[in-house]
């Protein structure tokens, strides 16, 4: 082999093996973009998962307290209702009692009326 084959050999083995490398790099970047992506990914879909648990979570805290501010609204009602029938029998009651009364003045006067003739 003369000189000239084996440095053409030499560069052309050199060649080969920056043409390997370079497509190994390549292939190292394309995996690490990939790689990059796929985590990105993954992150987004956790994110996404976690944000639907909490919203969730808050949707079910809320309904609870809905409930049980709709409960305690139903029993103040309730309260809030026996007291006034309460009241409306107490304020039947006298008045009553004064009609009552008021019947007998009535009457009294209009008995004085008629004994006295001043009708």
């Amino acid at each position: 082999m003369t000189e000239e084959k084996k440095t053409n050999d030499a560069l052309d083995a050199l060649q080969r093996i920056r043409e390997a490398e370079e497509k190994a790099r390549k292939i190292v970047q394309d995996a690490r973009e990939k790689k990059a992506t796929q985590v990105i990914q993954d992150a987004d879909d956790e994110a996404k998962k976690i944000k639907e648990r909490h919203l969730n979570q808050a949707r079910q805290k809320a309904e609870k307290r809905k409930s049980a501010i709709v409960q305690r609204a139903a029993k103040e009602a309730g309260e809030i209702r026996k007291k006034a029938e309460e009241e409306v029998v107490s304020l039947k009651k006298k008045a009553e009692k004064a009609m009552t009364g008021a019947v007998s003045q009535v009457s009294e006067k209009i008995k004085g009326f008629l004994e006295k003739g001043e009708l």
